[in-house]
């Protein structure tokens, strides 16, 4: 029995790591670029924050921006994090019955606590970052979760009329240099352009995208680019890093 078990561990985290292989690299010390259809590839991502959710059709405005409302980790709306660098952040999670097979009847015990996550800077191979995958490869939670991310756009030059366009899976909420300029909510699967920001001005040097997408049961990914007033994808003027 110990070895089948010790088999299936073995087998679990090699699935895991293939699959990180699959669809992420580890970010190179190089400044990135858009991909040729605009999609932000760079991205600095938190192991995922355990939020225990049933069902995602909770996900109204008013849930998200008081969920996302709290601070999770320190200095949460502020800080560009390094690749490797650890946050001590708040989590929740589901007292379980004695008895697994009794399903949870009524509202649910929730229990609070802290844990230590690090953050990790990555190139994805797919114009969405495949939330999931990369939370099964960290072996953290894969459904009722947090995520949060960031990147930062050095722009040539100030770029005026600009939008944020943004699709996720489930719903999110996101920011550029501390202001919100999108909330998706909802239970809504991932789709390019699913939402755009009003217009924005991206100054010159360096600008924080930040995001934070949660879900409950199912998939979880998200796609971001920057369009311009035509609604056409912006694939020059800036970098990524």
């Amino acid at each position: 029995m110990r070895k089948i078990l010790l088999g299936s561990l073995l087998a679990l985290c090699s699935l895991s790591a293939n699959a990180q292989e699959k669809y992420f690299l580890p970010a190179g010390a190089e400044a990135a670029r858009p991909d040729g259809e605009g999609f932000i590839r760079r991205w600095t991502v938190l192991e995922p924050i355990s939020k225990p959710n049933r069902s995602n059709t909770v996900f109204t405005d008013s849930y998200l921006r008081e969920v996302f409302g709290r601070e999770y980790f320190p200095k949460q709306m502020s800080l560009v994090p390094k690749d490797g660098q650890k946050v001590k952040a708040l989590f929740e999670k589901v007292e379980q019955p004695a008895d697994f097979r009794r399903a949870p009847q009524g509202p649910q015990k929730v229990i609070t606590g802290t844990e230590k996550l690090t953050w990790h800077k990555l190139d994805s191979k797919t114009y969405n970052l495949k939330l999931m995958r990369f939370g099964e490869h960290h072996l953290k939670r894969l459904y009722g979760v947090i995520y949060w991310v960031v990147t930062v756009i050095h722009c040539d030059a100030p770029m005026h009329d600009v939008r944020l366009s943004v699709g996720s899976n489930s719903a999110s909420q996101w920011w550029l240099n501390g202001s919100e300029v999108l909330l998706l909510s909802g239970d809504r699967r991932m789709v390019a352009d699913d939402c755009m920001s009003n217009r924005l001005h991206l100054n010159e040097g360096d600008n924080v995208i930040r995001g934070a997408i949660i879900n409950g049961p199912g998939m979880s990914d998200f796609c971001v680019r920057l369009v311009d007033e035509d609604g056409k994808p912006i694939t020059s003027g800036y970098t990524i890093r």
